[in-house]
């Protein structure tokens, strides 16, 4: 017996030995994410010459393609069969002529209804009935169309949720877009919302958002509209209403109601920016870091730069791709294969990471994990904590038991930062979970990370500028991302895909 304990102990001394190597050479090469690289980087992605990087813009395409020749330069291989960028289509409608007649009288765009022009078919729509439906409301404890068969009606509802109603579940219901979604299930045409404060502009509205996909025959028309022709559409008079119409039964009402919309849609070109690093064994597995490179382009004549939103997720991006591109060089590199993406559109509705989820160059079932970065860079004015540092994690627990207690454990082991979740509840107000492009990873089934520093008073603003970040706290957060994604491209398993989450 007493000879077998040399070598027994030997052997776990080169096991602990080796164990310690590994950490060693992740925080080796952890220490490639400095702030100087950062701001070199961010410097030209947030510049002037990139014109705010707005979809489908000449300056979006300056920033691909300096993001893709970063990408070569370091030896990773292109994420598509087609070369470093994943190119989609954008569609975007510019109206040539809408109108709305309302019992004889006719109403003017933008001063007493607005449209989302994305959502309507070209053509002439004759409504003879409207379904009044109070909130539109579908959900456990209410039901604001159980008394009323809408099939091929159009309704018309509140925006909004109603006041002091505490019983109603506040989940994304609520949204107008999820509302419409409900009524086009239960057959609505074509769906009025009255809005809280329907504000008028002095221009027309003539071009509208971009979308992802053409809109097809079965669109339901959604068309904002004011108090008074809220009353006008359910044929009362408003001039003798000094109720609100809240106070209005529900039910159905005849309506003489013509609208026309004629337009026509452009379409667009942009692209997604993705490279690979092979792993080693475990190849065939990947783990996804992401962040969005577009921004808000140029509006009268200022530049939205976009140095924090999203350009430090982009140039963090960058620097993890330096940081792990330099391990595999020297003989350390990942088991599974890393995908770096930098996506377009997330402005516009993050259309670039879903365009990828529906047609995704790896397979989602295979990646373990998407690391999203967006907005790394700043302070939120009203944390409440260290602000030097913090960092807003969300989603970590969403789809997968044990992300949340790796992310605290790498944390702890490196870098100590207050990881701070407020934000992480579905029911939100601010409703994070579901704004950047993690989430189009999350409702097909990926375990995420949401990587976030809140929002100040330069957010959507010109003023969000490069001198305005925080490097040094830039680079600590930016070291999370990278200990997380080395651990999760060399643990021996997969991420767990054991919690059912309603999306």
């Amino acid at each position: 017996m007493k000879k077998l304990l040399v070598p027994t102990f030997l052997f776990a001394v080169a096991t602990a030995f080796s164990q310690r190597q590994q950490i060693d050479f992740a925080n080796k090469y952890a220490q490639d994410i400095t702030a100087s690289g950062l701001k070199e980087k961010l410097s030209v992605i947030a510049s002037a010459e990139m014109e705010g990087r707005e979809t489908a813009t000449p300056g979006q395409r300056r920033a691909a393609a300096y993001i893709e020749n970063h990408f070569q330069k370091l030896g990773l291989l292109p994420g598509t069969t087609s070369g470093y960028q994943m190119q989609f289509p954008v569609y975007q409608d510019t109206l040539i002529e809408t109108g709305l007649q309302v019992n004889g009288k006719m109403y003017r765009l933008d001063d007493s209804f607005s449209l989302d022009i994305a959502s309507a078919a070209n053509g002439s729509y004759n409504i003879n009935e409207i379904v009044f439906a109070s909130y539109g409301i579908v959900d456990s404890s209410r039901n604001d169309y159980k008394d009323f068969n809408i099939k091929g009606k159009w309704v018309l509802i509140f925006e909004g949720m109603p006041d002091n109603e505490a019983t109603l579940e506040k989940s994304s219901n609520y949204s107008n877009s999820m509302k419409v979604l409900q009524a086009k299930a239960l057959g609505a045409n074509g769906v009025f919302i009255m809005a809280r404060d329907f504000v008028k502009k002095t221009t027309v509205n003539k071009k509208g958002r971009m979308y992802l996909k053409k809109i097809a025959t079965e669109s339901v028309p959604v068309i904002t509209v004011t108090s008074d022709l809220a009353h006008e559409l359910l044929g009362l008079n408003p001039a003798r209403l000094l109720e609100s119409i809240k106070n209005v039964p529900t039910g159905s009402y005849k309506s003489r109601v013509q609208f026309l919309i004629n337009k026509r849609t452009l379409t667009l070109q942009s692209s997604n920016v993705v490279a690979l690093l092979p792993g080693t064994d475990k190849k065939n597995e990947f783990v996804l870091i992401t962040s969005h490179y577009d921004h808000l382009g140029v509006k009268d004549k200022e530049i939205y730069y976009g140095a924090d939103d999203d350009g430090s997720g982009t140039t963090g991006v960058l620097q993890i791709a330096q940081a792990f591109a330099k391990a595999k060089n020297e003989g350390h590199g990942p088991r599974r294969s890393i995908v770096f993406m930098t996506v377009s559109g997330e402005e516009k509705g993050l259309l670039g990471s879903e365009f990828y989820s529906e047609h995704p160059a790896f397979p989602l079932t295979k990646t373990t994990v998407d690391l999203n970065i967006d907005m790394v860079g700043r302070i939120d004015p009203d944390y409440k904590g260290d602000s030097s540092n913090y960092l807003y994690i969300i989603g970590d627990d969403k789809l997968s038991s044990n992300l949340r207690p790796v992310t605290d454990s790498i944390n702890k082991r490196y870098l100590n930062l207050q990881l701070d979740r407020r934000f992480n509840d579905l029911n939100d107000s601010n409703r994070y979970y579901y704004r950047s492009d993690h989430y189009n990873f999350a409702k097909n089934g990926v375990p995420v990370i949401f990587y976030f520093n809140g929002t100040h008073a330069d957010y959507h603003r010109p003023t969000d500028t490069v001198d305005k970040i925080k490097f040094d706290l830039m680079a600590k957060r930016l070291k999370l991302v990278f200990f997380t994604a080395w651990e999760m491209s060399n643990r021996n398993e997969m991420m767990t895909r054991d919690i059912t989450l309603q999306q």
